[in-house]
Parts: structure tokens; C-alpha cells; sequence
């Protein structure tokens, strides 16, 4: 685990002082072996039905890896990822509303706002990121379908640490179709190792249509208190601008701080909130990533994913009191929206049985000394 990390953080775009990492398990010496009777004493994943409030009836997924990270899959969401915990932390963002039964057909206007339930992640696409719009080919609401659309699930594969496996993983299908219009499908595969505190994601997005389809991509992960917290150092390198027609930006302005998590902000009741979009930098094998370091708890959590696959970075900052959030979300396109990207020729068009494949690990470690920085 350790290696992993000291991996990610010597890229070029990091400057990294005496950085200490603990792992957070002690399946690695095997002084488990003889001890138990059952593989769920040491982590796996374990499935049910949420059977109160408004996510009645929703299937979920809690997969627990043995380290202290233990994360809940919502099957019913596009398998996005609500509640998040590494030991006693909790390091998701969880809305108001939280877990929400899906409404596949909730394409208008803001309505994806009514059932947003933060959490670790929300997938936002398949064909359309950004705000509301409408123009020839149709009309999208905010973020698109597919954080509405419930999986199909493929296969669930549990670790036998006595035979020596100790990876665990959940793989499902969600469709976002239309009779005589786009079919795109999503496979994604979340797993993870016994021993491990890291999360990983592969997704595969093909066009089952017969002809060309649209399409775009954003991972809205979501990070809160106390993970986020005043004096939280965000970690990302590169280009950055504000998103379009937006003025009087008040976090991301040259001068400021902006990689250092403020208080509660009075301006950001309500929608209050500020954007920035990164062409974020890549080290030599291609990879990006992006993270959080919380120097008083001792946390460091990175993100890392593909430059190739998903060329942009989103840093959403709101600060609003009772509603404190940063997101890191790396996407296909900046939050312009399909019409705009249509424009500028920058729209991903899937062919007819085209695939494009996602990948990101999350990681989280204990990290003591000082604070990681540009």
C-alpha cells in the first residue's frame, strides 16, 4: 500500500516534504491464517435492500476491504458510491436528501438536482455533462441519464484469502436507451483487494445503437467533512479557467488560495458555488492525479486516471453552511455542455459497436508530517 502511494505523489507536478504512510491493515503478515471461520471476519462484499425513507427498496452493495476503507455501491444508481468510511472517518459528502430511488426518466431541467445524493461518487453522462440545454437534437437536463438508471448486475466475486485470492469485485450493466434512437451501455466494475485501502473503477461505454452516438463523461466524486475540513490541502496541477459566462468568480481569481479549503462561506447559501476547469497535468506513463490532504487527521486520499481517457479535470467548491463540499471530477470534456462541444467538434461520437474503456483508483492512507503541496 505504502508503495502505491509514494508512487503517486513523486510525479513531477507534486512537491512532497517528509511524508510518513501507514498501512491501515495487518492482513499482510498472515497472522490471520488458523484464526477464522468465515471471510467476512477479515472484509468482501455483502449485498441488500434498503427497505426505509426515500431510497426504499433501493439494492446496495457495502464492500468492506479489511483496512478501515469500507464503501457502500449503490446497484441501483449506475452503481455510483454513497457513503464512504476509512476507520472512524467519514470521506464522502452525503446530501440532504442521501440515497434516493432512481428516476430513470428525470431528463429535464435541473430535476437530476432532486435526486442527487452526493456520496463518494455520481457518474454523470453518458451522452450529455453539464447544465440544461436544448437545441435540434433534443433537449438534456443537467448531468444527464445515467445516475438514474439501475444496474443489471453480471457477477459478484468474493476473496478467499485461504486460497490465496484476495481480490473482491462487483461488475454490472446499465442501459441509457431510446427505441430508434441512441443505445449506449455502461459495464463497470468496481473492485478491490483484501489488505488494500483503494478503490477501483473500470468502466467500458459501448454504442449498441446503429448508428452514431454522443457521448460524454464525468466522475463526480464528492468529499466532505471531516476529510474536508479548513486548512484541507486540494491537490491538482495544471491549465485552469473558470467556467464560461460565469464573472465575479470569488475562489478561482489569481491571488487566491484556492487549493486550501476556507470555512463555511455566507456567499455560498443556496446555489452559491465556483468552478474550475483544469487540463490537468500528466507524468510520463500518462496518468493524472489529483487528491486531499487533511494534515490534522492525518489523511491523504489520491485519484488517479488516464490523461488519454479523461483529459479534464472539474474542482467544484461550495462552501455553503450545512452544505460543504469539494468535488474532484475528472471528465471527457469541460462543463460546456453537448451542444458546445457539438460546436467546437470536440463531441466524443461513439460508432456502432464502438467501446471506450474508463479507468481510476482511489486510495487512502494515514499520512503524518507535513503537508503536501505544489
Amino acid at each position: 500500500m505504502a508503495s502505491s502511494l509514494c508512487h503517486t505523489l513523486v510525479q513531477p507536478f507534486f512537491i512532497a516534504t517528509l511524508y510518513t504512510i501507514k498501512g491501515g491493515t495487518g492482513l499482510i503478515d498472515q497472522s490471520w491464517r488458523g484464526k477464522i471461520s468465515n471471510t467476512a471476519q477479515l472484509g468482501g462484499i455483502e449485498t441488500s435492500v434498503l427497505d426505509n425513507g426515500a431510497g426504499r427498496g433501493t439494492r446496495i452493495a457495502w464492500i468492506n476491504t479489511g483496512t478501515g476503507l469500507r464503501f457502500k455501491v449503490v446497484i441501483d444508481r449506475a452503481m455510483d458510491i454513497a457513503e464512504t468510511f476509512y476507520s472512524q472517518h467519514s470521506i464522502a459528502w452525503l446530501s440532504q436528501g442521501g440515497i434516493t430511488a432512481p428516476e430513470p426518466f428525470s431528463n429535464y431541467g435541473l430535476d437530476w438536482l432532486k435526486t442527487f445524493g452526493g456520496g463518494l461518487l455520481t457518474t454523470c453522462g453518458l451522452s450529455h455533462v453539464g447544465g440544461p440545454e436544448a437545441d435540434e437534437f433534443g433537449q438534456r437536463g443537467l448531468h444527464g441519464q445515467i445516475s438514474n438508471i439501475a444496474a443489471e448486475i453480471e457477477s459478484i466475486i468474493q476473496p478467499d484469502p485461504t486460497a490465496g485470492k484476495m481480490e473482491m469485485s462487483i461488475t454490472g450493466r446499465m442501459k441509457e436507451s431510446r427505441v430508434l434512437g441512441p443505445n449506449l451501455e455502461l459495464k463497470r466494475t468496481i473492485s478491490a483487494t483484501l489488505g488494500q485501502a483503494t478503490i477501483r473503477i473500470h468502466d467500458e461505454v459501448v454504442n449498441r445503437g446503429n448508428t452514431p452516438a454522443p457521448h460524454m463523461l464525468l466522475y463526480h466524486f464528492n468529499f466532505g467533512w471531516p476529510l474536508v475540513n479548513e486548512g484541507t490541502d486540494i491537490i491538482w496541477d495544471g491549465k485552469w479557467q473558470t467556467r464560461e459566462g460565469v464573472t465575479n468568480n470569488k475562489i478561482f481569481k489569481e491571488g487566491n488560495n484556492f487549493k486550501r479549503c476556507p470555512g463555511t462561506l455566507a456567499e455560498h447559501a443556496g446555489t452559491g458555488e465556483e468552478v474550475a476547469m483544469i487540463d490537468i497535468a500528466a507524468d510520463t506513463s500518462g496518468w493524472c492525479t489529483c487528491g486531499l490532504h487533511n494534515s490534522r487527521l492525518g489523511l491523504a486520499l489520491s485519484l488517479r486516471f488516464k490523461k488519454e481517457q479523461l483529459p479534464w479535470l472539474i474542482n467544484w467548491q461550495h462552501w455553503g453552511e450545512g452544505e460543504y463540499v469539494t468535488g474532484l471530477e475528472p471528465a471527457t470534456n469541460p462543463l460546456i455542455g453537448q451542444a458546445k462541444a457539438r460546436e467546437r467538434k470536440e463531441l466524443i461520437f461513439l460508432q456502432p459497436g464502438e467501446i471506450r474503456s474508463y479507468d481510476l483508483e482511489l486510495e487512502v492512507v494515514q499520512a503524518t508530517g507535513s503537508s503536501v503541496r505544489f
